[in-house]
Formats: structure tokens, C-alpha cells, sequence
């Protein structure tokens, strides 16, 4: 072998060995998870809890960035178009697919657009009301709204928000159209919520935690499969008389499309470790949730999700008309 091809090889071989390394030392500085919402929401709280664990194990830190507005898609929209480096991230919840069908208009292709690292957790959600409202139980409740359906307000945090979407499946299952009042937020519509001046809410029990074990609102029902161990009192939605109501508000993280396929293995196996951080089992465990299995915490479970939870809610928002620009 001439000199000149030796040259050739070698520097060949250096360049393998320096892609090599740099793939393995990823990530090498600090990555941004963006969260489509405010900053102290259950989004957010559910994004810093993983992330903090996430850090932990990756040797650098995932700095959160809240990006909210237009029910999550400016946050999405954010991370769409970011370089695909492995150095955003976005952690988002059910309104990635829901908002699929809810907005005329996105700026990106909901199932093209990103890459998927995994799933994190699925929240419940709680049918609440204002403590002083008459109905006794979930049954009685149903059939005062039906009754009173020009009457009824039913809060949520805004277009796309978890509470929007739950109040919309409570009104197709009930078959009733109520009066919904759409706020700029959780907190806004909690403490209306709270104060008496609207009626009745569906949303996270990350949300609703607190103040359902305060007494100061009243609770009917949890939308999960099964009663929670911090509610064992409170009936699921399908025993109180609702067949079929079930709805959780599940979280996921992705990166932008064509995030190198090692960054995001990395991440999910992170991920997976950080599902399994003491501290974030037990805060989930005090938000009423837990952590997603090692199955679940995938890029194919979450990208799996996405599409049927997309062809779940079409018809639902379709027949609810409440459509977003």
C-alpha cells in the first residue's frame, strides 16, 4: 500500500473513530424539553419531575422551556422545526392528537413531524364540581344536567386543554350540549371553580388532588378503568352509570423529525430509568398516576398511541364542532 493510501485509510479510520465517540458521548451539553403549557400546570409538573431524573442519569441537564399557547401546537410547532440534533425535546400530552382534527391549521404534520422517544405516564381525570352543587352522585348528576342543560357551566383551561377534551367526551356521553366557559389556563378556572361561579369541571387529577381531599369541591368520579388507591371511595365513571367512559390524559416525549436514531434510543432508555426514579414514582403516586412501563416508555408504543388516539378523538371533536383557527 502506498503512502498516500495509508494517509487515506488512516484518516478514514480517525474520522470513524471520532463519529463513533461523539455518538457515544451524546448528550454532550445541556437539552431543552420544551412544554407546550405554563409553567406550574400538570404538564409542566409532570415534565420537570422527568426531566430532573432524566438529568440525572444523562449526565447533563434538560432545561425546561414553556411554550404555551394555541392548546399546546405553538410548543409542538417550536420543536417541528428545530434543528434535529437531539437538543430539543418536546414532552406534550393527549392534545397531540387531538389537536390533529381540533385546529384547521397546524404548522407541522402531526404524525410526520417528529420522532418518538416514549411515553411517560397517563393521568386521570376527575368529574368535579363545585362544592355546594346539588347533585349527589355521578348519576344524579347526569340526569340534573340533562335536565338543567341551559344552566349547567362547565369550565375548562381552554381550547386543546385536558379539561376541554374531557368536558367534550362527558357531553357526547351524556348526550347534552351544556354551557361551556373556556378560561386562559387551569388555575383561572379552578379558582372559579372553587369560588362557585361555574358549575362543574372534568380534569387531571393532578389538578384536582388537593382540593377533591380538602372538601372544597365536591368529586364524582374518576375516568379510570378502576378506583385509585387515593380516591378508594370515589367510583369510576363507568360504575357511577357512564358505559365507556374511560379517558386518560397521557404524556409523551419526541424530538424533531430526523433526530439521529442513537439520540433518541438514549433517551428512551433514559427515560425508562428515570420511570423508575424513587422520588418520581412517589410524586406521581401523590398526583393520583404512575409511571409508564418499560414497554410503554418506547418510540414504537408512543408513536402507536398517537395514531389510534388520533382516530379515537375524530369522530368526538367532529360531532362537538368545536373547532380552533
Amino acid at each position: 500500500m502506498s503512502l498516500f493510501k495509508s494517509m487515506l485509510a488512516a484518516t478514514a479510520m480517525a474520522a470513524t473513530l471520532i463519529t463513533g465517540a461523539a455518538r457515544a458521548e451524546y448528550p454532550e451539553r445541556n437539552i431543552t424539553m420544551v412544554v407546550p403549557f405554563a409553567a406550574g400546570g400538570p404538564t409542566d409538573t409532570v415534565a420537570r419531575l422527568v426531566a430532573e431524573a432524566m438529568s440525572k442519569d444523562l449526565g447533563q441537564q434538560i432545561l425546561i422551556e414553556n411554550v404555551g399557547g394555541a392548546g399546546g401546537s405553538l410548543g409542538a410547532g417550536r420543536v417541528a422545526s428545530a434543528e434535529a440534533d437531539g437538543y430539543t425535546l418536546l414532552l406534550h400530552h393527549i392534545g397531540m392528537a387531538t389537536s390533529a382534527t381540533l385546529y384547521r391549521k397546524l404548522a407541522y404534520d402531526t404524525l410526520n413531524a417528529f420522532e418518538y422517544v416514549g411515553l411517560v405516564t397517563e393521568v386521570p381525570m376527575t368529574i368535579v364540581a363545585r362544592k355546594d352543587f346539588e347533585p349527589a352522585d355521578l348519576k344524579g348528576l347526569v340526569d340534573y344536567v340533562k335536565a338543567n342543560k341551559d344552566k349547567v357551566t362547565v369550565a375548562n383551561a381552554g381550547i386543546g386543554a385536558a379539561s376541554h377534551l374531557c368536558g367534550m367526551m362527558f357531553m357526547s356521553a351524556v348526550e347534552t350540549p351544556l354551557v361551556t366557559v373556556p378560561y386562559k389556563g387551569t388555575g383561572p378556572a379552578m379558582t372559579d371553580l372553587l369560588g362557585g361561579q361555574v358549575d362543574i369541571m372534568c380534569d387531571q387529577t393532578t389538578n384536582t388532588t388537593k382540593q377533591i381531599q380538602g372538601g372544597t369541591i365536591k368529586a364524582y368520579a374518576v375516568t379510570s378503568p378502576a378506583r385509585l388507591a387515593i380516591f378508594p371511595d370515589l367510583p369510576t365513571a363507568v360504575e357511577g352509570g357512564l358505559p365507556g367512559f374511560e379517558v386518560g390524559i397521557w404524556h409523551g416525549i419526541y424530538a424533531p423529525k430526523g433526530t439521529p436514531a442513537a439520540a433518541t434510543e438514549k433517551l428512551s432508555a433514559s427515560l425508562q430509568k428515570a420511570l423508575k426514579d424513587p422520588n418520581v414514582v412517589a410524586r406521581f403516586a401523590e398526583l393520583g398516576t404512575i409511571p409508564s412501563s418499560d414497554a410503554d416508555a418506547t418510540p414504537a408504543a408512543l408513536k402507536a398511541k398517537l395514531e389510534s388516539e388520533i382516530a379515537r378523538w375524530k369522530p368526538v371533536i367532529e360531532a362537538a364542532g368545536q373547532y380552533a383557527d
